[in-house]
């Protein structure tokens, strides 16, 4: 009898793990972001291997064979999944110049004095800073003195800014909650588009709103075709998120993911070398490659710093 309800407890805990899990491995393959809390658990999607695991192991205790095999099916979708999204294939055409990006949401402005210093130790060509307010933009203008800016100026989350040492020409942004600056960039001759990107995170009851700054941020990347685009900033998203991938979808490719740390975790800081979610991006058009990209940490924020060393190339 013992033995009977120790089966019975294990099948129906292998049973609601699989549930849960399945539900959100199916969202991924329905190439959807459904509703709270799938969103939130997408993001951590790779590591929704070790529920089903222990389910597996739940349902083989219990000798529960159609619980196996649904452990086994789930296991096999979500390993289907930890491969990278998106395009590695380089522009093929000659280089025309070589230039360093970072992005780094400083959470509030608390990173600033941390970020100075890896911007001074690093000397980034453009800097994307997310969350940056009065103090943050006085800091840095002050501090590390980069000839060219825009900014939102706002305080809080809201405050956006763009460091450059190319010339910019203002250009419109995209609209959100959040700041999200654009310019266009003479990067030794050549005109770059700049947007930095902060759509609301997917909050419960927010998750419409995300979605929908994600989606004018795809907008944003689709009106460029066939002009040099660097879009980077807190996406707020991974590329398990459809949302998310849908902007890679209009040509656009992550720069960590071409040069292999496509599961780098960026947040949150705090627990990424153990578990966490890579949602800062720096998205290319097709006419860079990348040669280096590094997530680095920043003391006082809950992201790492995104580094990447870009080389724009013609098209061919």
């Amino acid at each position: 009898m013992t033995q009977r309800r120790g089966r019975r407890l294990g099948a129906w805990c292998a049973g609601l793990l699989l549930a849960g899990v399945s539900v959100v491995a199916g969202c991924r393959a329905a190439d959807t972001d459904g509703i709270t809390p799938v969103p939130q658990l997408l993001a951590f999607l790779p590591w929704l291997l070790v529920p089903a695991g222990f389910a597996l192991l739940c349902a083989l205790l219990a000798r529960w064979w159609a619980g196996l095999v649904w452990a086994v099916v789930v296991l096999g979708l979500l390993a289907w999944y930890l491969e990278p999204y998106g395009r590695t294939g380089g522009p093929g055409g000659p280089p025309l110049a070589a230039f360093r990006v970072l992005t780094s949401n400083v959470e509030f402005g608390r990173g600033t004095p941390a970020l100075v210093r890896v911007v001074r130790e690093r000397r980034p060509d453009v800097v994307f800073v997310q969350e940056c307010d009065s103090g943050c933009r006085a800091a840095l203008e002050r501090e590390v003195g980069y000839p060219y800016r825009r900014a939102v100026e706002a305080d809080g989350s809201k405050g956006s800014l763009i460091l450059s040492r190319f010339p910019l020409t203002p250009a419109a942004g995209v609209a959100g909650t959040m700041g999200m600056p654009g310019a266009v960039a003479d990067v030794r001759g050549h005109a770059v588009r700049l947007q930095l990107a902060h759509p609301m995170p997917p909050l419960p009851g927010q998750v419409g709103l995300w979605r929908r700054e994600l989606g004018r941020l795809r907008a944003f990347a689709a009106a460029g075709a066939g002009t040099p685009t660097v879009l980077a900033g807190d996406f707020n998203a991974s590329q398990d998120h459809a949302a998310f991938r849908h902007i890679l979808d209009t040509g656009l490719s992550d720069a960590a993911r071409l040069a292999d740390h496509d599961r780098t975790p960026s947040w949150p800081s705090r627990t990424a070398s153990v578990i966490g979610a890579q949602i800062d991006h720096v998205l290319l058009s097709q006419d860079f490659t990348v040669t280096h990209a590094h997530v680095l940490p920043v003391s006082g924020t809950d992201h790492r710093a995104l580094l990447t060393d870009l080389i724009l190339h013609t098209r061919k």
